[in-house]
């Protein structure tokens, strides 16, 4: 499982720095380079020390199936205390309106009055039409969370990941496959995703559907 894990985790960081245009090196000193969303670059993440490391916080596993995505959800999503950002192709139907889930989010958005949930939808039009409760909370609580349709130029993204807090977060390399990696205190990586994830949020707009809906 180890081997696994760790194949896995590189594949992630790599597809990670080059999404954000961001190169870890070994060396502290050395400056990260940004370039704009999308940019595909060849690098090099040197993490190995840290894949090694005694873990003191938190803990990293693989999935592979929808009932290991609910539960990593349920998992990450715990983490959270003022923010959640969600990058999805569709809400996920039994991952984003499970009840646990969104329970804990109507839990954290009630009690911390600055918390703020996102949530960026590449196809928003099958939770339009067969109606989704995570759509019906966010009804509700539209102080708190938003839903917002990813620019067409940007909808090449085929991955799916939820962030919380930029610490915590659940990741698929490909969002039509329950392959991927969930870690509870990975900030690093999650910093790397939450900055893509800004850059893709104040480029999209609310979807008009969901204006209709009143999100």
């Amino acid at each position: 499982m180890k081997s696994a894990t760790t194949g896995i985790f590189f594949s992630i960081i790599g597809k990670a720095n080059r999404d954000a245009g961001c190169e870890w090196f070994s060396s502290p000193n050395s400056a990260p380079k940004r370039d704009a969303v999308g940019t595909e670059r060849a690098l090099r993440p040197v993490l190995w020390r840290s894949m090694e490391q005694a873990r003191e916080k938190g803990k990293r596993w693989v999935i592979s199936t929808r009932e290991e995505m609910q539960q990593a959800a349920l998992e990450v999503v715990s983490e959270a205390s003022r923010k959640v950002s969600i990058f999805t192709h569709d809400l996920e139907p039994g991952i984003y309106d499970n009840p646990e889930f969104l329970e804990i989010i109507k839990r954290m958005v009630l009690s911390q009055t600055y918390a703020r949930i996102r949530v960026l939808i590449a196809d928003p039009s099958r939770a339009v039409k067969n109606g989704n409760n995570f759509v019906h909370l966010g009804r509700r609580l539209n102080t708190y969370i938003e839903f917002r349709h990813v620019r067409e130029d940007l909808r090449t993204h085929a991955e799916a990941f939820c962030i919380a807090d930029e610490t915590a977060l659940v990741y698929r390399l490909q969002a039509n496959r329950w392959e991927g990696i969930a870690d509870t205190y990975e900030p690093a990586v999650a910093k790397l995703y939450g900055k893509m994830f800004d850059e893709i949020w104040l480029a999209s707009e609310v979807e008009m559907e969901f204006r209709q809906l009143g999100i």
